[in-house]
């Protein structure tokens, strides 16, 4: 850090502690200059990322804490603020409170005090529902904020009135200076913090639960798709349900103790996976005191989603009403995200959390940072903007460590008179406030329903709130700079005069957008949103085909297919298996002396039920209801002792699937994946005999319906109106 820039802070740090001192009073608003964040310097934190962290906090579980009656009465490493005096009347500390911070406020009214911090990229589990099965590239440590960088940006926005705050991930728990971390923010109760949660898989919570308490946790969100040990391991694609058992049964321990932890689970519920589960579910809660809540399988980024998948609010309602019917409605917070239910008698609670069926837009007050530092105001939303790269500014865009912070805090306090003060404001407080508070004032009345959702681009869930990207420009500006940078928009009217900027940023050095170049189209003259338009003097066979599959940026999507009517439409597919010269297999085929059973007959079912089971496998085909689907497998040549179909003693299964529907959507996958998956069943069953068999000449025969009509091998036959 330059002494220039050290000068310049310690400066802004005196300019605050001036405007806020007794004899200069201030407007009761939460503004910069009366509500400056506060930060005490950190002496038992060594660490100022995951990826440097040597101090070990693991901790095994022990006995249980001997606890006061709430967390909120642990002791805190800075003094409380003094409560009112018991003259001072109700009345007065009504007329005295600080109005809401205007830069956490919404052009809709709504106040953002619930802030989610993801705290790593890192997972050791890999949900179906969450991240891609091969993961997701991990951004370099520079890239990822400290320590010292989230603790500051928790400080400002509890100075405005964040009153809860989230650490997720990836998984929060692998970061390894996590607890020191969590006692740092947790000493923010001192100024208006009041609840520290966490969200976890629990995998290694109940190694470091007992020391998160001390720090201040008051609430845990365990994700936990499923209580068959198996079936967690087929969702997650790894095995732990052992050590997930453990944490929830050290936060029932602890909760006896006197925790007061608010523990709640959350189940993703996906049709066809582990919607068998929500009774055992509900039932958990008959003796135990926790919220179990059911989601609402949601689109992002690599998860597969289709509409087919998901299981709905309503159809969940039903199941647990079928055999609890005097299931009840709770109560809820106006800022809850979830419906809230409890069956008479049970001592815990059930919810629905209804993101695409019955949206809470309305009552949001959540706001998130991303591992990387880009703040998002809706889960949805694909427009970010950088606050690491505003903080890094008063260390030349450098990532701010233990070291450079505690130079922060001598440059700060080496002129000041008197006694040394036990904190300091945040750098850059006002840039940060005026970048934030037009994000917030940007934030759209509600995010995007079924039919568009899943076909917008969004990180995957692993990388916003459960922290790098798919990288995509944001689709929330309808106008573009050739660059790729939103077009310069005005400031609501409502925002105050030391807010607006001169101009909206033109460069990334102050609102980064999470977006990479892109891709550039033939004629610069068109946005990256919208794809050059057809010439109508130009003929057909000389304009670049396109692929509808694919955006204008080269990101994968689904198609719509809503405006399309539904059609009877027909798909036959073929292939062969064709065994080694003088194989046995075709005889034994034949004679159905196969050792694993009947060769033909199996693999016609696998055929068939791998057609109803494409929008599983193939990640952008639409979930079709089938009127008909057949397979059939004839095995050619190969006699003992005779010729085979190729003249040489070889022998063939031919193998044809024929797939039909009354939709709105064609078959041929479908088709194509019957005849490959009745194709994989015949290998499988004959490779004790014949080893070198081979798979081949899959292909599409006849496909017929939809605008395009009947088309079959060698070219189209005739096309329907």
């Amino acid at each position: 850090m330059t002494a220039a820039a050290l000068r310049c802070a310690a400066r802004r740090l005196r300019a605050g502690a001036l405007q806020a001192s007794p004899s200069n009073p201030t407007n009761r608003t939460r503004s910069i200059a009366s509500s400056q964040p506060v930060l005490a310097p950190s002496p038992s934190s060594s660490a100022s990322s995951p990826s440097t962290t040597t101090t070990s906090t693991t901790a095994e579980p022990g006995p249980p804490l001997r606890l006061p009656a709430h967390p909120a009465t642990l002791p805190r490493t800075a003094p409380p603020a003094p409560a009112p005096s018991s003259s001072a009347s109700r009345r007065d500390r009504i007329r005295e409170a600080k109005p809401f911070s205007d830069f956490l406020t919404d052009t809709f009214h709504r106040q953002h005090d619930y802030l989610r911090i993801s705290v790593t990229e890192r997972c050791n589990l890999r949900c179906v529902y969450c991240m891609p099965e091969e993961g997701v590239p991990l951004s370099p440590p520079k890239e990822l904020l400290t320590t010292p960088e989230i603790v500051m940006l928790s400080s400002l926005f509890v100075s405005q009135g964040v009153t809860k705050i989230r650490l997720t991930g990836g998984e929060p728990t692998v970061r390894r200076d996590i607890v020191p971390l969590m006692q740092q923010i947790g000493a923010l109760r001192a100024h208006g913090l009041r609840e520290l949660c966490l969200t976890t898989n629990g995998l290694s919570l109940h190694r470091k639960l007992d020391l998160m308490v001390e720090a201040g946790l008051t609430g845990v969100n365990l994700s936990l798709d499923t209580l068959d040990p198996w079936q967690f391991q087929i969702m997650t694609r790894r095995a732990g349900f052992s050590a997930v058992q453990n944490t929830m049964n050290r936060i029932f321990e602890l909760n006896k103790a006197g925790a007061g932890i608010k523990f709640k689970i959350n189940c993703v519920v996906m049709r066809g996976l582990n919607d068998r589960e929500i009774l055992p579910f509900v039932e958990m809660t008959r003796d135990k005191d926790v919220e179990v809540r059911f989601i609402e399988y949601m689109p992002f980024d690599g998860n597969k989603w289709s509409e087919g998948k998901m299981f709905s609010y309503q159809e969940m309602l039903d199941v647990i009403r079928a055999r609890y019917p005097d299931l009840e409605r709770v109560a809820d917070h106006k800022n809850d995200t979830s419906k809230t239910f409890q069956v008479p008698g049970f001592a815990g609670r059930v919810g629905f959390i209804t993101s695409m069926t019955h949206n809470f837009c309305g009552t949001c007050n959540r706001l998130r940072i991303t591992g990387d530092g880009n703040l998002k105001v809706c889960l949805f939303g694909n427009a970010e903007v950088s606050l690491r790269d505003i903080i890094r500014q008063v260390n030349k865009g450098e990532p701010i460590d233990e070291a450079a912070f505690q130079a922060l805090y001598q440059a700060a306090t080496q002129n000041i008179e008197g006694p040394t003060p036990q904190h300091m404001v945040v750098p850059n407080s006002e840039e940060l406030l005026n970048v934030i508070g037009m994000a917030v004032k940007r934030k759209k009345e509600k995010h995007a329903g079924i039919g568009e959702l899943e076909h917008m681009k969004n990180r995957p869930m692993i990388l916003i709130d459960a922290a790098t990207s798919s990288h995509s420009p944001p689709r929330a500006h309808p106008r573009w700079h050739p660059a790729g940078l939103p077009s310069p928009r005005l400031p609501h009217p409502s925002l105050p005069a030391f807010m607006i900027p001169p101009t909206f940023p033109t460069t990334l050095s102050h609102a980064r957008l999470f977006s990479t170049t892109p891709i550039r189209l033939k004629n610069d003259d068109h946005p990256p949103s919208q794809p050059p338009q057809d010439d109508p003097n130009q003929p057909k066979h000389d304009q670049q085909p396109t692929l509808t599959h694919i955006t204008p940026t080269g990101a994968a999507r689904m198609v719509s297919i809503a405006s399309k009517s539904p059609t009877h439409r027909v798909a036959i597919a073929k292939c062969t298996v064709r065994f080694s010269r003088c194989s046995p297999a075709p005889g034994l085929i034949r004679a159905n002396q196969m050792k694993k059973g009947d060769v033909l007959g199996v693999a016609r079912v696998a055929g068939i039920m791998a057609a109803k089971r494409t929008p599983d496998l193939v990640p952008l085909c639409h979930p079709i209801s089938l009127a008909h689907a057949e397979v059939e497998l004839v095995v050619v040549g190969g006699e003992a002792g005779g010729e085979g179909a190729t003249g040489e003693g070889e022998g063939v299964v031919e193998v044809t699937a024929t797939v039909s529907c009354e939709g709105k959507t064609g078959v041929e996958m479908e088709a194509l994946t019957a005849a490959s998956v009745a194709a994989l069943t015949v290998y499988d069953m004959c490779k004790a005999v014949d080893k070198g068999m081979v798979i081949g000449g899959l292909r599409v025969a006849l496909k017929e319906g939809g605008k395009s009509g009947r088309w079959v091998e060698g070219g189209k036959v005739e096309e329907s109106g």
